[in-house]
């Protein structure tokens, strides 16, 4: 049986493999940017990267709004910032949140590392986000910015299934 993570404990999981990548994370500030308010659960503000695991355990499904969420990965797809965005409608184990978080860092690592010439923007990652029930009208919006499966993930899910 899957064992399904908390927020608290999925945030500090988070915390700590952000910590262990090199990244700065302080937990649950207020981010301020874009005309966008909201608790993040983990930001680097040097770096610009950071987590957000939206839950109705803490109740911030209401925090982030469809309108926000595009404004946010407008930014994202300009370079600017990197968030990881979940949504608690897709149950993970901590080994899947591990290898999900991995992957983001992986992208964003790489598009950092990337030589862009003046004038062209960073290819970061897009932030992975399930719809929620609570949240139906965004989930057209928002399944357009999920994340490639890698052919590792697709095999090890398909492995897992077997059992």
């Amino acid at each position: 049986m899957t064992d399904i993570l908390s927020e608290t404990t999925a945030c500090d999981l988070l915390a700590r493999l952000f910590k262990k990548r090199g990244y700065a994370i302080m937990r649950n500030l207020v981010f301020r940017e874009y005309g966008v308010s909201f608790h993040i659960d983990g930001w680097d503000a040097r770096k610009r990267v950071g987590f957000e695991f939206l839950t109705s355990e803490d109740d911030d499904h209401d925090d982030l709004s469809l309108a926000e969420y595009q404004t946010l990965m407008a930014a994202q797809q300009r370079g600017e910032l990197a968030l990881f965005i979940l949504d608690e409608v897709e149950p993970l184990s901590a080994a899947d949140l591990t290898e999900t978080a991995n992957a983001f860092l992986d992208e964003v690592e790489a598009a950092a590392s990337t030589p862009r010439r003046k004038g062209q923007s960073a290819a970061k990652p897009a932030a992975k986000k399930a719809a929620s029930k609570k949240t139906a009208p965004k989930k057209v919006a928002k399944t357009a910015v999920r994340t490639k499966v890698s052919a590792r993930k697709k095999a090890a899910k398909a492995a897992r299934r077997g059992r």
